[in-house]
């Protein structure tokens, strides 16, 4: 498989046809592991859409660069691996010192850090597992695991396990789609679009109800001054 190939099945030179190619020829160059390399770098910069990498994979799966076993196996080893370096570096960071951080930003406060971190020793199995198969928290739910110190093997389990189930569904609708690989990410970006959306809101949301509270507080504070 070619990146001249890739990219007249990608279509129209935009950034995603060039990450195609890149990808590809990643894969050209040193077989599957070309496949973890671009899944792990997805990890650490959402940006890079797995959606695209992983039908990839697929796709020269179905053209014997590599078997269908290989293209699954590497790309759920890239994500694992991505995802504990930002389970290292919540774990490194840590609870105490991204409370202090959160206390120096404005409209967000320490306790914050502390009710998501209670949050998250309640329900960590859980979003970290599902989490793997959402579009922008399949990176980010790392390092709450490791701000947490969710055990370095329960993570590992759970996000192999969550990594496995998504890649393994891309990866067969690319090997089965053939050149036609590039169907996926038009479903798939429906899916990180709805996602981006609730994202929106919710920020509104929290940012709505921080500026009203300091403003109350400001009030108050006024008429107590007043008083």
């Amino acid at each position: 498989m070619t990146a001249a190939n890739a990219s007249s099945s990608s279509g129209d030179g935009s950034w995603l046809s060039a990450i195609a190619d890149w990808v590809v020829s990643l894969m050209d160059l040193i077989g599957p592991p070309g496949a973890a390399v671009a899944v792990g770098l997805d990890n650490l910069f959402p940006p890079i859409p797995s959606e695209v990498i992983l039908p990839l994979a697929g796709l020269a799966a179905s053209r014997g660069s590599f078997t269908l076993a290989e293209a699954i196996g590497w790309t759920t080893f890239g994500s694992v691996f991505g995802a504990y370096i930002l389970y290292v570096l919540g774990r490194v960071l840590g609870a105490d010192r991204l409370t202090r951080i959160a206390d120096r930003i404005p409209l967000v406060k320490g306790e914050d850090i502390t009710k998501t971190v209670a949050w998250f020793e309640r329900h960590g199995a859980v979003a970290v597992f599902f989490g793997r198969m959402v579009p922008l928290f399949r990176s980010l739910i790392s390092i709450p695991a490791g701000v947490s110190k969710m055990p370095w093997w329960k993570f590992g389990l759970l996000t192999t396990a969550g990594s496995l189930i998504w890649n393994s569904i891309f990866v067969l609708a690319g090997f089965f789609l053939g050149e036609n690989w590039h169907v996926v990410e038009q479903y798939a970006g429906i899916l990180q679009n709805i996602v981006l959306v609730v994202v929106a809101v919710l920020v509104v949301w929290f940012l709505v109800v921080r500026i009203r509270a300091a403003v109350r507080g400001r009030r108050e504070s006024t008429e107590d001054a007043a008083g």
